[in-house]
């Protein structure tokens, strides 16, 4: 069995208490206090997270746009330096191999950060279909990345306002960043790459400002209420994107992998669509747990803004409008859910989506 791998900041985690869990190859925090409270954290003030994991690849060259237009789904033409903005690495039948941000450093340089569990397979993909005068390299290691995230994350660390899916070099009590507006809890934030050997201080930096740290638990059902896929459960490589409701991240008057495959399933309609549901019982979905109307729920939880399970499964594309009821198999009991839009969870609101 493959060792398991650590961030620069494992020890800081355990120092402070973290319950550590197996995850896409890492030991990695779980919970610190608990689940619940770190997710309401990041929903009413900051929450920090450790997300050095995941893999970044630099791409430069005279041609590296040329190359990520041919293997990107979105159009990165509409993107400028100091712009980000989210795409699908797809394959040959509109498969996605992964989703990812793909950064705009200047004209002939692009940053990729992409999943962890994805990182050597993403990698060898892009290795493989490299055009002459596009390079790319695997500069992880090189990188720390920390996710500060909350209402007040930008208070908290003195930083200034700044439009989603931007980025720009910053300091943060001394120490270089580069600070991107992105995230994955639907909260205003930033996600701060450092270099490997500034880890520490920013994370000890990022907390002495006041921000809680926040483990994977808090991570997941954060992204579930807003409805963000997470690869490997709501999108595979044997799930397309207009299927799972990302037909609007896929440029489909380009030429990129997958492109006809993806236009064809788009004319005739998808079979089955990625459908976000509320129970209207008391019980918690799981990923795994058979839908009863066919299908099965991809990722499922309580969720703490709400007070109720939550989840996303495909169903059959006639069930996936909101309103909709289904069945969930929770262990033996039936248990119905009603299928809703997505979001699930508005801010706004502080309500689900409704029908």
């Amino acid at each position: 069995m493959p060792q398991l791998r650590r961030t620069p900041l494992y020890d800081r985690h355990v120092a402070l208490g973290a319950r550590i869990v197996p995850f896409a190859g890492w030991e990695m925090p779980v919970q610190y206090e608990g689940v619940i409270g770190e997710h309401r954290a990041v929903r009413g003030d900051a929450g920090a997270f450790d997300v050095s994991h995941m893999g970044e690849f630099e791409v430069e060259g005279p041609r590296a746009l040329a190359f990520l237009q041919g293997v990107l789904s979105n159009d990165l033409d509409r993107v400028a330096p100091g712009q980000a903005q989210y795409t699908l690495l797809t394959n040959e039948q509109g498969g996605i191999v992964d989703d990812l941000i793909a950064y705009r450093l200047d004209a002939f340089r692009w940053l990729l950060v992409v999943n962890a569990g994805n990182r050597d397979a993403d990698f060898a993909w892009l290795k493989e279909r490299e055009l002459r005068g596009s390079d790319v390299r695997d500069v992880s290691d090189d990188h720390a990345l920390i996710a500060v995230q909350g209402p007040r994350a930008l208070e908290r660390l003195g930083l200034p306002q700044a439009p989603a899916f931007t980025h720009a070099p910053a300091t943060v009590d001394g120490i270089e960043v580069m600070a991107c507006r992105t995230g994955y809890t639907g909260e205003q934030g930033v996600e701060l790459m450092c270099a490997e050997s500034d880890a520490v201080r920013l994370w000890d930096a990022v907390l002495a400002r006041g921000v809680v740290p926040c483990g994977l638990g808090a991570r997941d059902t954060l992204r579930l209420e807003l409805c963000y896929p997470l690869h490997g459960n709501d999108i595979t490589t044997d799930t397309d994107a207009i299927s799972a409701g990302l037909g609007w991240v896929c440029a489909l008057d380009k030429e990129f992998t997958g492109a006809a495959a993806l236009r064809a399933v788009k004319a005739e309609g998808p079979a089955r669509r990625l459908a976000a549901f509320v129970m209207a019982e008391k019980a918690i979905p799981r990923h795994g747990m058979a839908i009863r109307e066919g299908g099965e729920v991809t990722s499922g939880t309580h969720s703490p803004s709400l007070e109720v399970g939550i989840g996303m499964g495909y169903v059959p594309a006639a069930l996936a409008a909101p309103g909709s009821t289904i069945t969930i198999d929770v262990r033996g009991r039936e248990a119905r859910a009603r299928v809703v839009k997505k979001p699930i969870y508005r801010k706004e609101e502080g309500t689900d989506g409704g029908s």
